[in-house]
């Protein structure tokens, strides 16, 4: 059973950082996508950044040069580090996986595995 569980989330004032993590267990495909949505209120889940087991890493144009996504493969962890935050950004932020290596944004379809979300909230 593949389980994705996302920490880091909180409040923060415009300009500020986060990191976001996701600890993954039960996952043993050896192609895999993970990446990071989010879904603000009244709106439709998103995609934020993505990166892949060969290490290729895509980007919402939202978030580039403020966002960095990684992971440790020795840990099982995805991470999102957010920097020059804004009041935009605030949402509920979610881990995704798929197992395949193609780390597609623009849609929640291909992504069968999702965490429960941690709750990033940005103040002006």
């Amino acid at each position: 059973q593949v389980q994705l569980v996302e920490s880091g989330g909180g409040s923060v004032q415009a300009g500020g950082s986060l990191r976001l993590s996701c600890a993954a267990s039960g996952y043993r495909y050896s192609t895999y996508c993970m990446a990071w949505f989010r879904q603000a209120p009244g709106k439709e889940r998103e995609g934020v950044a993505g990166i892949d087991n060969w290490g290729r890493i895509s980007y919402a144009d939202s978030v580039k040069g403020r966002f960095t996504i990684s992971k440790d493969n020795a840990r099982n962890t995805l991470f999102l580090q957010m920097n020059s935050l804004r009041p935009e950004d605030t949402a509920m932020y979610y881990c995704a996986a798929r197992a395949e290596a193609w780390c597609t944004l623009t849609t929640i379809n291909p992504y069968r595995y999702w965490g429960q979300g941690t709750q990033v909230t940005v103040s002006s």
